[in-house]
């Protein structure tokens, strides 16, 4: 890997990589991705069903993990991440499943994954794998090096007219910022990276990094996106608020297992698969 390509990804929290899976193995992600929208696991989010954000989401559905342990234990994935961060390991947490179609579901709101994860650390990366062409104005969005700046509070997403409405509340975060609102007044108020996408292509992002878009129109109807998530050395536990109390301290993903830890412990656990 071109130490270009790692800098990038440390600086600006984003990298694009080209041609990362070949045929078959986007076909088995693929397949994973049609099972996982067949099989919705306890956490798919309905939240925005009949809004213009309407959105199939689902997270690691404890339904497919076997099948996509096994899955991201054939992909280049894990060694792609050990090159990309400089860590002797890497483990495989979970996957994120998006799914819009018919032209008719907006932008997705701004949002940084560890304001609803227990993660710190330098050591993360989505793996956010498109199975159609992914025009640029389509893609998803990140705010360049963000990744290193303020941790703001979630997104509820419960209210699809106030992008910021906060996941907490209780001060211990500040409210995040109406991004788009301030670039319709000003294109350049934040400096946002994309990419145009082709299938095989991976755009590779640090989970702290604020990111969102990638909403469809007529010109690009379909989005189907399949999101691996790892994690390599450096990758601590950090909890979350607990004004919230559906996500206090743990978060809702493997919650028994967080409990386990305490603040600064490596984010270890065995029901996270190896991979390298």
């Amino acid at each position: 890997m071109d130490e270009s390509v790692r800098e990038a990804f440390r600086n600006d929290g984003a990298v694009l990589m080209k041609d990362c899976l070949d045929e078959a193995q986007l076909a088995r992600c693929r397949e994973a991705f049609d099972w996982a929208v067949a099989n919705p696991g306890p956490y798919v989010f309905q939240g925005l069903d009949g809004t213009k954000l309407q959105t199939h989401i689902d997270n690691a559905n404890p339904l497919a993990k076997d099948r996509l342990d096994d899955l991201v234990a054939s992909l280049p994935l894990g060694r792609m991440f050990a090159e990309l961060w400089g860590s002797e390991h890497v483990w495989y947490f979970a996957e994120e499943v998006f799914l819009k179609a018919g032209g008719k579901s907006g932008r997705g709101p701004w949002h940084q994954d560890t304001a609803n994860l227990p993660w710190a650390g330098q050591h993360w990366g989505n793996a956010w794998i498109s199975f159609q062409h992914i025009p640029k104005q389509n893609s998803l969005e990140i705010v360049r090096a963000s990744h290193r700046g303020i941790q703001y509070d979630g997104a509820s997403f419960a209210d699809p007219d106030d992008p910021t409405d906060p996941l907490y509340g209780d001060g211990t975060l500040p409210r995040l910022p109406n991004i788009d609102a301030e670039r319709a007044v000003d294109p350049d108020a934040y400096d946002v990276i994309s990419w145009e996408v082709d299938p095989g292509d991976v755009v590779v992002l640090h989970p702290r990094s604020l990111h969102g878009g990638a909403g469809v129109d007529a010109g690009c109807p379909d989005r189907h996106t399949l999101v691996l998530r790892f994690f390599g050395d450096d990758a601590t536990f950090r909890p979350l608020p607990e004004s919230n109390p559906r996500y206090a301290r743990n978060g809702v993903l493997f919650a028994e297992e967080m409990a386990k830890l305490n603040p600064g412990d490596p984010f270890r656990s065995p029901v996270f698969r190896q991979v390298v």
